[in-house]
């Protein structure tokens, strides 16, 4: 059953995807060139809608939230690699999917890169794990936990924060 939500939230999030145009070349390209923000738009609207829908099914007892250890070195060091991929090809992971779905074949390159770029890191996991994934490791650490707060209070900051965030981007036209 897990596997059947995880695909028709899949299917759900690729539709909304296409349908607002954000795995489109040009608006990737307009928000790394902070000309279009359609895309952030996008995300920060997806975030609040599953911040709060994931804690609320949490609240419920649906769903058991899995923390991953809050671990500086490889989120840095992955995070610039996203970067710099996303900006040489124009398309983030799911983008060059939908794109490629689209039937846009420059989508392939990205992907192909994706595919060798998880090669090699599998490849050299012991490695990383020996070294990168010792760089500031803080452990299962939340946001709510590091201030000591309920985890709503973050919630609530973070949704007013994305809100104000959306209307000044509306506001500028972007």
């Amino acid at each position: 059953m897990t596997l059947l939500y995880g695909l028709i939230t899949g299917l759900v999030f690729g539709f909304l995807l296409q349908k607002s145009r954000v795995i489109r070349y040009d608006k990737q390209i307009g928000a790394l060139r902070l000309m279009d923000m359609t895309i952030v738009k996008f995300m920060l609207s997806f975030i609040i809608v599953a911040m709060v829908g994931v804690y609320l099914l949490r609240e419920f007892g649906v769903v058991e939230l899995s923390l991953k250890g809050t671990i500086l070195g490889p989120n840095i060091i992955g995070g610039l690699l996203f970067g710099l991929g996303w900006g040489l090809i124009g398309y983030c992971p799911g983008t060059a999917a939908g794109a490629l779905g689209e039937g846009r074949v420059d989508a392939l390159a990205g992907i192909l890169g994706m595919l060798v770029g998880a090669s090699v890191f599998s490849h050299t996991y012991p490695t990383l794990k020996a070294s990168v994934y010792t760089w500031g490791d803080f452990g299962k650490i939340t946001l709510a936990d590091l201030l000591g707060v309920n985890h709503w209070v973050i919630i609530a900051g973070l949704v007013v924060v994305y809100v104000l965030v959306l209307a000044f981007i509306e506001r500028k036209n972007l």
